[in-house]
């Protein structure tokens, strides 16, 4: 191999542990990717660094690819190789709500609802979050919406008592469980399959360097399946270094409870439906505009020839 590539990640964060398993198990190197992981300057670059050279594939959500898509519809980004598949974002409420529904969230006539903080750090979960009210018949104008702020302010607001619930990912959730300042209600990942995170480059790095496209789907393919045999204080072990602020025992917690709630996939194949789902949601919430087709953003064939070599 020429060079390593470089593979932008999104940014460090618990839902990509799959990732940082595969490099710390030498996945890729034995799958016969020589790969230099760099952290992205900002999520809404990650993209512009495949398209302007500075990355050769990245790791992040389809979401960015159908906006690209969007904007312009000769776009050469394409994704390929599933990784998480269902959404890591949690309702994370100041009470126990056991028997939660989305009906919880709607004001009355006489109540105005629980004061909600959204998550807007980035697009996906409140484009999913609003899909999930409508296809439970709920405006998402009828939820009690707190004015928008970062997750890491939205939990100080929770601990303060300035909102009822919160939509965070880990560590968050695990951070106010564990100190009892929070109850989860709602995890978005018992949606099911949605395309929530990939591997995505360029048209033109995908058909020049196909070998090594495949071999990071090999390499991703071995982690997925070592993360679903060890336990989790054992892959808490090895990804730590990627953590190095977080207690190891709070690490594992956050690892299992990611990979018993399906936010993880047990395969890298990115099938058609699982991308719609998403699609559908960038959709009703209006970020997107272009009914993206799956073979113009998805190069599945990639993970078909990894898997059959």
């Amino acid at each position: 191999m020429s060079r390593p590539i470089v593979l932008f990640e999104n940014m460090r964060a618990v839902p990509y542990v799959p990732f940082y398993l595969a490099a710390e198990r030498g996945d890729w190197a034995r799958a016969g990717a020589e790969v230099r992981i760099e952290t992205s300057p900002a999520t809404a670059q990650t993209a512009a660094a495949l398209l302007d050279g500075r990355a050769d594939v990245s790791w992040g959500g389809p979401m960015r690819v159908m906006l690209h898509h969007d904007s312009d519809r000769d776009c050469p980004l394409v994704c390929f190789g599933q990784v998480v598949s269902g959404e890591p974002f949690v309702l994370v409420g100041r009470h126990a709500n056991p028997e939660f529904r989305f009906a919880d969230l709607a004001h009355s006539r006489d109540w105005p609802g629980p004061r909600i903080g959204v998550a807007v750090d980035v697009p996906t979960p409140w484009m999913t979050f609003q899909d999930d009210l409508r296809r439970e018949g709920i405006d998402p104008a009828a939820i009690n919406r707190a004015p928008d702020l970062p997750m890491a302010a939205n939990v100080a607001r929770l601990e303060a008592g300035k909102v009822d619930v919160v939509q965070v990912f880990e560590p968050y959730v695990d951070r106010l469980v564990a100190g009892g300042r929070g109850h989860v209600w709602h995890r978005f990942a018992r949606r099911g399959d949605m395309s929530y995170t990939s591997f995505y480059t360029t048209r033109r790095f995908a058909a020049e360097r196909r070998e090594t496209c495949r071999a990071l789907v090999r390499g991703i393919a071995a982690a997925q399946q070592a993360l679903f045999a060890e336990t989790a204080d054992e892959i808490a072990a090895q990804v730590a270094g990627w953590f190095p602020d977080f207690d190891r025992a709070a690490l594992a917690r956050m690892i299992e409870g990611y990979r018993s709630s399906g936010v993880w996939a047990r395969s890298p194949e990115l099938p058609a439906e699982t991308f719609v789902r998403l699609k559908a949601s960038l959709l009703s919430g209006g970020l997107i505009g272009y009914d993206v087709p799956y073979d113009r953003a998805v190069d599945d064939a990639i993970t078909a020839e990894a898997l059959a070599g």
